[in-house]
């Protein structure tokens, strides 16, 4: 069995065997700057859910392969310039990072001229970083409510990248309590090194590349 296989089936068990959850949890398996002979093995076991950041490679990488396998569900989880939607929207199926009202619109336009709603997380702000994208909490009421009603989006959730420091539960638990004010089913947080933290506070999908794929190269 391939090394990607084994490394998912066991992130799969560790989170069935250290966490109390009932809902269904999305492995998102972060699949950038990894080609293809990487990603395939775990294609063929069954698994769908993938997440690229780089919209050439991308393309590059998953256009043929989605066409031939209709049930593949590709995740952006990367920065999104508003000059790249026309790209993105026919080839993503997740978009996790909506951050401003400009690309709110964007996306808007594009779903409309192709007749395709990408399911979409809005990128929360969640410690108020000024180097961070991202709504913040104050004006995420606001925010949400005009992407859904003017502008016709499919918000499914809310997502985050804590900052780096010893309060990555605390975060966690507000983007919990954030989430099921707006009702929203899915929630979009925890990577390699803190998942299980994720997951116990309420995260429904989770980005998961090195310890799936093993370390990228430089």
């Amino acid at each position: 069995m391939h090394k990607s296989i084994l490394n998912l089936n066991s992130i799969k068990k560790e989170i069935k065997d250290n966490t109390e959850v009932l809902k269904k949890i999305e492995i998102i398996a972060i699949s950038k700057t990894f080609q293809m002979q990487d990603i395939s093995p775990l294609i063929d076991s069954g698994h769908i859910h993938f997440g690229e950041n780089k919209i050439q490679e991308a393309l590059d990488k998953w256009s043929e392969i989605k066409n031939e396998k209709k049930n593949l569900k590709l995740h952006f989880v990367g920065k999104l310039q508003s000059n790249k939607v026309k790209f993105v929207i026919p080839l993503f199926d997740y978009i996790h990072s909506l951050d401003n009202y400009k690309l709110a619109q964007k996306i808007s336009s594009q779903q409309t001229k192709i007749n395709f709603k990408p399911k979409i997380f809005v990128q929360v702000n969640i410690g108020n970083e000024i180097q961070k994208n991202g709504i913040s909490v104050n004006e995420l009421d606001t925010f949400v409510t005009q992407c859904q009603n003017d502008l016709k989006l499919n918000i499914i959730g809310l997502m985050c990248l804590p900052p780096n420091d010893n309060k990555t539960e605390s975060y966690f638990k507000q983007m919990n309590i954030l989430n099921q004010k707006f009702n929203f089913k899915e929630l979009s947080m925890g990577m390699s090194n803190d998942y299980k933290l994720a997951i116990c506070n309420g995260s429904t999908f989770i980005r998961v590349g090195s310890k799936i794929f093993g370390n990228r190269s430089k």
